[in-house]
């Protein structure tokens, strides 16, 4: 919450870019210049960045940052909504940030490349019924390959294409919400809940199926991204 005293700023500076000013290329760029920093102190090899469900400046900021995004959806009108919106977001800050690039005024400051591919999406909290989704949330789900496709890539809707053939789906996750409220006491992932977390009986099936589920969606992730996974 405490970021957004610093939203203003970013909303000030992203014009004055188109001006050669230095400092708002650095205000700009900051996120990415921290992320860079704590990669290098931690050798991490993918730095994940968690955003909300808004198109502001912050965000912006964090995207451009941002070598891939990844998508999470849920089964209602909301996401396909939200989808709508975000995909020409997407598009135009990329155009926007390759413009400003070419306006920086000190050659020794290191920018972010602002790519910001989509890599895929992952469907979230759909109600599971013998390994199918419950009626209610199939309409909306049905409508998700169509509206990526059109809103996200920018691409002609493929009839052909739906929910289990989509490439672009990386996932479609469970609802595991009986192991949030654990997993927000113990302080860790779902999928690394013990007995001693309460993790017990259903519960410890559950872990274990999290933990398959989140290894299979890193992994491709992981794939799409271009980085080497055990």
């Amino acid at each position: 919450m405490a970021l957004s005293t610093f939203e203003d700023q970013l909303s000030e500076v992203w014009p004055k870019c188109m001006d050669r000013d230095e400092r708002a290329f650095r205000v700009t760029s900051a996120f990415w210049r921290i992320l860079q920093a704590g990669a290098r102190e931690h050798q991490a090899d993918a730095v994940l960045i968690d955003l909300g469900p808004n198109l502001g400046a912050i965000n912006r900021a964090a995207l451009i940052a941002s070598d891939y995004v990844v998508i999470p959806l849920g089964p209602d009108l909301f996401s396909l909504q939200g989808l709508e919106n975000l995909g020409p977001a997407l598009r135009r800050w990329r155009a926007e940030w390759q413009e400003r690039l070419q306006k920086n005024p000190e050659p020794t400051l290191n920018l972010p490349a602002g790519k910001i591919a989509p890599i895929g999406y992952v469907v979230l909290r759909h109600s599971i019924r013998l390994d199918r989704p419950a009626k209610a949330f199939e309409r909306w789900i049905s409508r998700i390959p169509p509206t990526y496709r059109k809103a996200v890539l920018d691409q002609p809707v493929d009839p052909s294409v739906h929910i289990d053939n989509d490439p672009d789906c990386i996932a479609k996750l469970k609802d595991y919400r009986s192991l949030m409220p654990l997993a927000q006491e113990a302080r860790k992932p779902m999928f690394f809940l013990k007995p001693a977390d309460g993790a017990l009986g259903a519960h410890a099936n559950a872990v274990a199926d999290a933990y398959k589920d989140f290894l299979a969606v890193a992994r491709s992730v992981a794939r799409r991204a271009g980085i080497k996974s055990p």
